[in-house]
């Protein structure tokens, strides 16, 4: 019986993994669930699954949660960065599921990692901030980490044992691997007119074709930055270089990854698009369990297709890989800066199209410190922030 925390536990990732664990009630337990204000979710949750804790980030809606939760139910509600930390080195927890979005991620998945747990990480952006200091940390502690992004999840179980058993630190070309296929949808805006990209709404950049997600993811997905820090994170799961990552256009998100190996060879996971099987992989690795998700049916799949990438149509693609290549600085910089602006377009004060251009700004204002420890990421994450709204304010005159 695996003892799991849920980290973003009122969100998509939170609910499919919930899902997971009710159809194997045997073998996982919801012992903790993470959420940030969201308290009729919670409480919803929590006459549900019964956890042992109940975490909101938010002080109010912990004593609000607290305050409608049965006594009899024995739930401990609690709140705060310390109490959250306590819980990510608890000896009764087994396994944390990494799914708080944005840098609001990072400590709690990096204390989890110092603390040697087994992590699903579904936050791209620890990777993206931390990149070096997480996959040392890592090491260091014997924490094992299972990507739970359907592209990472593809690539590792694409990959031989011996990568998968070293991610991090892992040698392609002895491998034989050649090259990772990082496949992207394109979202909603792959074939729209790009005189049209300004006016573009909220709701339609998160009207996703294929998957159902949150609006940041959605919208980043529509930008197709969502690839870019994907991108990022395949460089430091799978210690890739520049010439060994590639990323295609596969629109009907069928095939989630690939490894093209020296041989000639190339390796695909397929499926249909549903969080449930790469959660259900990564909680059970190396075993596999029912997930809930139907097999893919070939014979209604009909036609797949493949596209390069447009950089003109997609600039935060191409800026996430440009910053992959400048270094850790850039990345920290630009996942903060797409927070921001993201941020901004859902609230209708940023147009779609200036998106790519805080972004931009951001960038050339990269410092050139050495990033060494969390305290300084989160230094420089702050910073990115406020040279974000800056650049929104400049736009906007």
């Amino acid at each position: 019986m695996q003892n799991l925390v849920i980290l973003g536990a009122t969100g998509s990732i939170g609910a499919s993994t919930l899902s997971v664990i009710s159809r194997n009630p045997q073998a996982y337990r919801a012992y903790a669930l993470v959420a940030n204000a969201s308290v009729d979710k919670m409480l919803a949750l929590c006459l549900e699954h019964r956890p042992v804790i109940a975490h909101m980030v938010d002080e109010n809606a912990a004593a609000s949660l607290r305050s409608r939760l049965p006594a009899a139910m024995n739930v401990q509600v609690t709140t705060g960065t310390p109490d959250l930390l306590c819980l990510m080195r608890s000896p009764d927890v087994d396994t944390v599921m990494a799914a708080i979005v944005g840098a609001a991620g990072l400590l709690p998945t990096f204390e989890a990692v110092k603390a040697g747990k087994r992590v699903l990480l579904a936050n791209k952006e620890a990777l993206v901030m931390s990149g070096r200091l997480f996959i040392d940390a890592a090491k260091a502690s014997g924490a094992l980490v299972l990507p739970v992004d359907s592209e990472h999840n593809a690539i590792f179980q694409c990959l031989p044992e011996l990568v998968q058993s070293h991610l991090g630190h892992c040698d392609l070309d002895t491998a034989g691997v050649s090259h990772i296929l990082l496949t992207g949808s394109g979202g909603p805006f792959l074939t729209s007119d790009l005189t049209t990209f300004a006016t573009m709404t909220p709701a339609q950049a998160c009207k996703h074709p294929n998957w159902s997600m949150g609006p940041k993811i959605s919208v980043d997905s529509a930008t197709m930055m969502n690839k870019g820090l994907e991108y990022i994170e395949a460089r430091w799961l799978f210690n890739a270089g520049p010439e060994q990552l590639k990323v295609v256009i596969h629109p009907q998100s069928v095939i989630h990854s690939m490894v093209q190996y020296v041989d000639g060879s190339v390796v695909a996971q397929m499926g249909n698009p549903d969080m449930r099987t790469p959660i259900a992989h990564c909680l059970a690795y190396p075993q596999r369990i029912a997930s809930g998700v139907e097999p893919l049916d070939f014979f209604k799949v009909g036609q797949l297709s493949f596209h390069e990438p447009d950089f003109e149509r997609f600039p935060c693609l191409a800026l996430a890989m440009a910053a992959s290549a400048q270094g850790q600085e850039a990345t920290t910089v630009l996942n903060a800066a797409n927070e921001i602006a993201v941020e901004a377009f859902l609230g209708r004060q940023l147009k779609f199209t200036d998106i790519a251009r805080v972004n931009e700004l951001c960038l050339g204002r990269v410092p050139a410190a050495t990033l060494s420890s969390i305290d300084d990421i989160l230094m420089l994450d702050a910073e990115a922030r406020r040279y974000a709204v800056e650049a929104i304010a400049a736009l906007a005159q």
